[in-house]
């Protein structure tokens, strides 16, 4: 493929810092929205989220595991939009597909583990919460984190001299 115009054939630079500071933000953003859920399930509905009815206080191991994987999720979905970004065309469109279906994904699962219809529609909830939180988060990220600078058109040429 031929590039054409000011610029053609550089690589787009990518802010490294930017993205990965936004990618560590939405990682906390998404472990808070998945205990926030987590209490709201057990303080309002009665019903625990994933876990066992007793261990949705804040020491226990499965809101905590289920903050940390969430957590995972948004640093692993940083690290795809890392790759997408100076190496695609089109690389936010990618990494909304690709998230997206991931999103769906962890939505739909928890009707596929036999537990309670409650427990699963509250799971899912959650997941979907967490995952359209770290998707638009990271498509706005990946956005400010594309450096591509306007390239300078060429300077005008000297003019002659006798």
């Amino acid at each position: 493929m031929t590039e054409y115009g000011f610029g053609a054939g550089s690589a787009r630079r990518v802010n490294t810092a930017r993205l990965w500071a936004g990618g560590l933000a939405t990682a906390v953003v998404a472990a808070l929205v998945t205990l926030v859920g987590s209490l709201l399930a057990n303080g309002l509905l009665g019903t625990a989220a994933l876990s066992p009815e007793d261990s949705w206080r804040f020491g226990g191991a499965g809101v905590t595991a289920y903050a940390t994987l969430a957590a995972s999720g948004a640093l692993a979905a940083t690290g795809l939009l890392h790759l997408l970004l100076p190496n695609t065309p089109r690389p936010l469109t990618f990494f909304c597909w690709i998230v997206g279906l991931a999103v769906a994904v962890a939505t739909v699962t928890p009707f596929t583990q036999g537990g309670p219809a409650v427990v699963a529609a509250v799971t899912a909830l959650i997941n979907l919460a967490a995952g359209t939180a770290i998707l638009s988060l990271l498509s706005g990220v990946g956005a400010a984190a594309r450096a591509e600078h306007p390239a300078e058109p060429p300077k005008p040429a000297a003019p002659w001299r006798n």
